[in-house]
């Protein structure tokens, strides 16, 4: 039976010698430190590339529901194109092939790369969300807009956005949770996040057990930490008075 040695997130990644500490000090680096830098890489990752989604996929569900032809053949284009290209493809796409079209790409990051894969990615699902929130809401809701004089963005600002917004708030959630977990993909161009952690630890110290579950554990907290806030923002959202209504 295997004998579970948490120490090892103790050891200095250089000597392995245990610091007493466990956090590295006088100039050691320990697994745990390790560890809670990739957390961190990871985290900026997710967090950046949700802010990209939310405002390119807010921007392309809206082209999608207006009354003009072309804006709604680019919102269309955009979505089809982004969700039906594997994420894992689209960021060697970013960081191999885009560089060599596009010159100015070859100075920027691989960090800034990745969260424009996994954020244009994750705008195309974003899109068909606020899409279908729009078009849930009744067609009168947009006439009355116009009726009232407002202009058309004005209509989608004021009435339509806050009620598809309400609708649309559990899948937006299942998306920022998803794309915490899709951030592993950053491994593939060297960003020290906590999947390239898991890798090159469990090959350094052979304890592959305790390497993965704490990886876990962080992915399945930061996840659940998504959840909850975002659980907290539909209810502060809520309309008064439908609290329980369709449960």
């Amino acid at each position: 039976m295997a004998t579970w040695d948490w120490q090892v997130f103790c050891k200095d990644t250089i000597d392995g010698e245990v610091v007493p500490r466990c956090l590295g000090s006088g100039g050691s680096v320990t697994y745990l430190d390790w560890l809670m830098s990739a957390w961190g890489w990871t985290l900026s990752v997710s967090v950046l590339a949700l802010l990209v989604a939310l405002l390119v996929g807010s921007l392309m569900g809206i082209l999608r529901t207006t009354p003009h032809k072309g804006l709604v053949f680019i919102g269309d284009a955009w979505t089809e194109m982004f969700r039906n290209i594997p994420l894992l493809v689209q960021v060697f796409l970013w960081y191999h092939v885009l560089p060599s079209l596009i010159p100015p790409l070859h100075g920027v990051p691989s960090f800034i790369l990745v969260v424009l894969a996994l954020g244009f990615f994750t705008s195309a699902r974003v899109a068909e969300q606020v899409r279908a929130g729009i078009q849930s809401l009744p067609k009168g809701q947009r006439y009355a807009g116009l009726a009232m004089g407002m202009t058309l963005p004005q209509t989608y600002r004021y009435v339509l956005l806050p009620m598809a917004f309400r609708i649309v708030i559990p899948p937006l959630t299942s998306e920022s949770m998803n794309i915490i977990k899709n951030s592993s993909v950053a491994f593939a161009v060297s960003i020290a996040e906590m999947t390239m952690f898991a890798m090159q630890a469990q090959e350094e110290t052979s304890r592959g057990i305790e390497i993965y579950l704490a990886v876990t554990g962080l992915y399945f907290i930061s996840a659940f930490a998504v959840n909850r806030v975002a659980l907290f923002i539909e209810h502060r959202m809520q309309i008064p008075g439908t609290a329980g209504v369709g449960k």
